[in-house]
């Protein structure tokens, strides 16, 4: 099922706040994103009440909607908690994986590491969201599923699939993690998850810091 345009508009501008196109304090005008995504005014309104929820954007008197602060330490918490919940899950399908499971995450990583060596950026970004859907979806754990689902909203996947260190960071770590999964080890699998998160956070931090965001 498509989401909703607002869950969409949403998604396109926790992506821009977290990757820092948007940086802390900046007034988001409505008529420019709606402009910008070829959207009405109406999603963008709704998209914004969602994120003003999750403190990702503030309403000031007379100014608007503006980005939160958002700390290095802020950033730092995101992806631990992240790699907590995803190395638990891959932890728990690393105890009971069968072969036929092993198989299709093999045929998904392959997928994904093709469009990796073509730099196909929105094939990338979606691959490796199916490979790790996957993961979670085999674990059998839908309430920690659901929660990782909710936390890694806040990944700029985007960002990510665009950077070449960290394709290739990604390769690396697949295939740990697959190695973990054969060899039905739940500490390596748990290492190896936790890792790709907390790798991911110094990687969005070093680029946050290069754009002064924190000056």
């Amino acid at each position: 099922m498509r989401p909703q345009l607002s869950d969409e508009v949403a998604a396109a501008l926790r992506g821009r706040i977290m990757s820092g196109e948007l940086r802390p304090g900046a007034r988001i005008r409505l008529e420019e994103v709606a402009a910008q995504l070829g959207v009405s005014i109406t999603p963008v309104r709704e998209a914004l009440l969602t994120l003003r929820g999750e403190d990702m954007v503030e309403l000031e008197p007379r100014k608007g909607y503006v980005v939160a602060p958002l700390s290095e330490q802020d950033v730092v918490d995101l992806f631990r908690l992240q790699g907590d919940i995803a190395g638990e899950l891959a932890a728990r399908l690393a105890e009971r994986i069968t072969g036929t499971e092993r198989d299709e995450l093999a045929l998904a990583d392959r997928a994904l590491q093709r469009a990796a060596r073509t730099r196909k950026v929105g094939e990338i970004e979606q691959l490796e969201y199916e490979f790790h859907r996957t993961i979670n979806r085999m674990a059998q754990a839908r309430k920690l599923s659901w929660f990782l689902h909710v936390a890694t909203r806040y990944t700029p996947a985007r960002f990510y699939a665009a950077d070449s260190g960290w394709r290739e960071a990604m390769r690396a770590d697949h295939q740990a993690l697959l190695a973990a999964f054969a060899a039905k080890d739940p500490g390596a699998a748990r290492a190896v998850m936790a890792r790709h998160f907390t790798d991911g956070a110094d990687l969005l931090v070093k680029h946050l810091r290069g754009l002064g965001i924190w000056d």
